[in-house]
């Protein structure tokens, strides 16, 4: 990645394995075919706060890689 241009964002797109997206699809079935109402609901819960808790790592991470990409470029440094 060192000759990729400082405003590129192609290292956002996520590209999964097959052995990835085969493991997702298992838990996805896996899901689907729950009857129990008691462990759905946990597992909404638990899906819910974690979502809650990477969308948060995800917006600091993101002004992180900002922040350092503007030094890197001699830009200015906004808070």
């Amino acid at each position: 990645m060192k000759n990729a241009p400082l405003n590129s964002f192609d290292w956002m797109v996520v590209k999964p394995s097959l052995e990835e997206e085969l493991t997702l699809e298992r838990s996805v079935r896996s899901i689907e075919d729950c009857d129990n109402v008691d462990v759905l609901s946990q597992l909404c819960v638990a899906m819910a706060r974690q979502q809650w808790h990477q969308g948060k790592l995800l917006k600091q991470a993101i002004g992180q890689i900002s922040l350092l990409e503007a030094v890197l470029s001699g830009g200015e440094q906004k808070p």
